[in-house]
């Protein structure tokens, strides 16, 4: 038998019955991906998974996992957890890049949200495959954009997040964790280059981040150059001290 609340007017004593039955409306399947990039062998490369389970079974994808409202206190703290079940391992500068949602992304759902997060790291990161994943590799970004089939939408979520991190470079805003200190602008406008996929004007870069002050110059500090004069080293203005 279906229950009834009464409510007691605040102007008479009539009562109102009010259904205990109330139109429910179904949830989004809501997930987090992550889009882990590094420059490996001077080119922009991102970091794959190769699916365990259906759908796209066995084909590369992107690390991610379902938002649990059991664990999770917010949407960093759902990436940061699903980092670790699925890559082993914490991620430096997280950033969110977008969420993303449709009624055709996921045959699992009728309608499926993704929030996509960045982080660009060193090539040393020490990344293992968790769970639900098989295994992990290193993709160029360039061969996504030449087709590379990656599962659901995943490919248009890399060109995002690439444009995203293309954007902080050329606004010489540098993602913490992500330059090895300590580096010389040579390097450091190396790295940059890699990511741009463009060269860079060595006067100009120079010039911007010497009016920046990102760049802090470790006093006595130099690095031979081989034929060249020693280079002076620098760390990151936000980076700790070593």
């Amino acid at each position: 038998m279906s229950k009834t609340f009464q409510l007691k007017s605040s102007t008479t004593a009539a009562t109102t019955p009010v259904s205990a039955t109330a139109k429910s409306h179904p949830m989004p399947f809501v997930r987090v991906e992550l889009v882990v990039l590094s420059v490996l062998e001077d080119r922009l490369q991102v970091l794959l998974s190769r699916r365990e389970e259906a759908p796209y079974q066995h084909l590369w994808g992107l690390p991610g996992g379902v938002l649990r409202i059991d664990l999770d206190a917010s949407l960093e703290a759902a990436a940061r957890r699903v980092a670790q079940e699925r890559l082993n391992l914490a991620l430096p500068n997280l950033g969110q890049v977008a969420a993303v949602g449709g009624a055709d992304r996921d045959p699992r759902a009728p309608w499926a949200m993704s929030v996509v997060y960045r982080s660009l790291v060193q090539p040393d990161l020490d990344a293992k495959p968790g769970k639900r994943v098989q295994a992990l590799s290193w993709r160029p970004v360039q061969a996504l954009d030449q087709g590379e089939p990656l599962a659901f939408d995943h490919a248009e979520l890399v060109r995002q997040a690439v444009e995203s991190v293309r954007r902080e470079i050329m606004e010489m805003r540098f993602p913490p964790g992500w330059v090895p200190d300590p580096f010389t602008y040579s390097e450091l406008r190396t790295l940059s280059e890699s990511i741009l996929g463009a060269p860079l004007d060595k006067v100009t870069f120079r010039r911007r981040m010497d009016a920046s002050g990102i760049a802090l110059p470790l006093d006595g500090q130099m690095r031979a150059g081989g034929a060249h004069r020693p280079a002076q080293l620098y760390r990151l203005a936000s980076s700790t001290k070593r």
